[in-house]
């Protein structure tokens, strides 16, 4: 039986670190250049050296987004890129590419380094996977709009050294594979330079082209008119059905969500791969727990996605573009003062007197309450204002670790 390693997303170096510390094998991350989230924070070279010997340190590996579709200016770039990234020590595990000439780049520059085909490059068939294995590449991302039974027929027909990585949890796109024109076309930034602005998210009425400025709405039964917006995907109901496909990464979506999505999804999706190795009449008991655990981070209610069947009308979500929320992410604990003091740059308004929760990698949620905040300049606080200031606080009913989880439950 194939263990699967358990990939996490991460946009910044904090988060890096809270996946790691909550239960990742590996972590990507993207670049200040070169990757499909530009809006996200990414990492400075600086930042991403660090990130590496932090994530080594705990042998975990950190996979490289370079999966633009570039055009020629952005060419030379890229080979710098690829040169920095080369000469890095430690350096990352792999690179993730979707363009043809972008991979030849890598394979010539930095050819020390796993080259890995991402899912916007259409990776729907065996062949395409063989296709790519022979040009160097260890691991394809699968498609997103293929079922169980496809990649197992995948698993057959491919070498037994190549790695199959598939995502199980996350936004999904309404376009096939992600490769959209929407953002392009109503905003001129390109979903495949990275710089999507989602509008399959939107509210869409129609427009007669001989009546303009006359909005009809379009209606979907009573349901409303977000006719893009798919739910999210999910499948810690199914780690049996994953792991039998023959898949050797299971992909958490999510390099433009917080620490406390990170934290929750790595934690909660390492407890069930663990249980289920251990014992799967242990997975199977533990469900109540990871579907609870699940839903503390936001989504947009959950999907199978295309794994059992192409989705019907229940995949798509019709009466808002919100998330549900049950949690709001407050900080992570930095330094661990003698007196019981925490050092944490704070996310969201909190105040003294408020019950919250230290949230810890090994699956516990500790009640507390803040008895103290304090600013950096000594002076004691009744709240925590909404923005990233660094504080001190004393909490009662639970010691923290470095590393752990403030959250709030709404």
């Amino acid at each position: 039986m194939r263990h699967p390693e358990l990939l996490i997303p991460a946009s910044s170096l904090e988060v890096l670190k809270t996946a790691v510390i909550f239960g990742a094998d590996a972590v990507y991350i993207g670049g200040e250049a070169f990757s499909l989230r530009a809006k996200a924070k990414n990492f400075s070279m600086e930042d991403m050296a660090e990130g590496i010997a932090f994530a080594h340190e705990y042998g975990v590996k950190v996979y490289v987004t370079a999966n633009i579709f570039a055009h020629n200016r952005d060419l030379d770039g890229i080979e710098a890129y690829f040169r920095e990234l080369g000469e890095m020590d430690p350096g990352p595990d792999a690179l993730i590419i979707a363009d043809p000439g972008v991979f030849m780049a890598a394979k010539r520059i930095c050819p020390q380094i796993e080259r890995h085909i991402s899912t916007q490059a259409n990776n729907t068939n065996y062949e395409t996977y063989r296709f790519w294995y022979e040009l160097g590449a260890k691991r394809v991302v699968s498609a997103r709009e293929l079922s169980l039974e496809e990649i197992r027929e995948i698993r057959a027909h491919i070498p037994e050294d190549m790695e199959i990585e598939t995502f199980v949890h996350g936004a999904m796109c309404i376009s096939y594979s992600g490769r959209c024109l929407l953002s392009n076309y109503f905003t001129g930034r390109d979903a495949n330079q990275g710089a999507c602005t989602h509008p399959c998210r939107w509210k869409y009425a129609v427009m007669e082209e001989t009546r303009p400025g006359e909005y009809m709405p379009v209606e979907e039964n009573e349901r409303g008119t977000y006719l893009f917006n798919s739910k999210d995907l999910c499948m810690i109901e199914h780690i049996p059905d994953l792991i039998g496909a023959g898949i050797d990464s299971l992909k958490v979506e999510g390099r433009m969500k917080t620490a406390l999505y990170v934290a929750t999804v790595a934690r909660t999706y390492r407890r069930a791969l663990d249980d289920y190795r251990k014992d799967p009449a242990q997975y199977e008991a533990n469900m109540d727990w990871y579907r609870e655990q699940i839903a503390g981070c936001t989504y947009r209610r959950f999907t199978t996605g295309f794994f059992y069947s192409r989705p019907d009308g229940d995949s798509q979500i019709y009466d808002s573009n919100t998330y549900l929320k049950d949690y709001t992410y407050l900080g992570i604990v930095g330094e661990v003062y003698p007196d019981g003091r925490y050092r944490l740059e704070q996310r969201n308004k909190f105040s003294v007197g408020e019950q919250i929760e230290i949230m810890k990698p090994d699956g516990r949620n500790i009640a507390v309450r803040v008895e103290s905040i304090q600013g950096e300049d000594g002076v004691f606080q009744e709240s925590a204002p909404h923005s990233k200031q660094v504080i001190l606080v004393s909490l009662s009913g639970g010691t923290a670790e470095k590393y752990d989880i403030l959250r709030r439950k709404e």
